[in-house]
Formats: C-alpha cells, sequence, structure tokens
C-alpha cells in the first residue's frame, strides 16, 4: 500500500484547502496564525510535503471556516473517477 502523501485523493484535497485559503483572501503565513502553526505548517501542507491526519484535517477546515465533510466527499469522488 502506498502512502497517501502522492495520491490523486490527497492531492485533490490539498488542492481544495488551497482554493479555499485563497478564496477567503488568506495568506498561509495568516492561515498559520489562526492555527498556531509556523508557517511552514500550511506551507508543506499545500505543496504536499505534509500530509494531515484526521484531527489536523479537521483543525484545519475549522480554521478555514469550511465542512470536512466537503473535503471528505472530495476524496471519495477521485476514489470513484479511479474505478
Amino acid at each position: 500500500m502506498t502512502t497517501s502523501i502522492n495520491t490523486a485523493e490527497m492531492q485533490a484535497l490539498t488542492k481544495w484547502l488551497k482554493q479555499e485559503r485563497e478564496s477567503q483572501q488568506l495568506s498561509m503565513r495568516a492561515l498559520a496564525e489562526r492555527m498556531d502553526k509556523p508557517h511552514s505548517y500550511v506551507q508543506k501542507v499545500e505543496q504536499g510535503e505534509r500530509r494531515l491526519d484526521v484531527v489536523e484535517y479537521v483543525w484545519y477546515c475549522r480554521s478555514l471556516k469550511l465542512d470536512p465533510q466537503v473535503g471528505l466527499s472530495l476524496i471519495q469522488q477521485t476514489l470513484a473517477e479511479k474505478g
């Protein structure tokens, strides 16, 4: 089994999180401050260098005021497209 960090599902999820951050006109630094994390945390997530565990994912979504279920649905959709 491969690690999740380099999969289409993870790439879709991180792309969505980045788009949502940008649509709120938040810099990576501003989001990191909301999360009480270093700037590099957000940068590594968005660049696919760091994956989120499920709890971190929920925290990330809460910081962006997103419903975590939307991202989970995106993962399911990506899996279904792969067959």
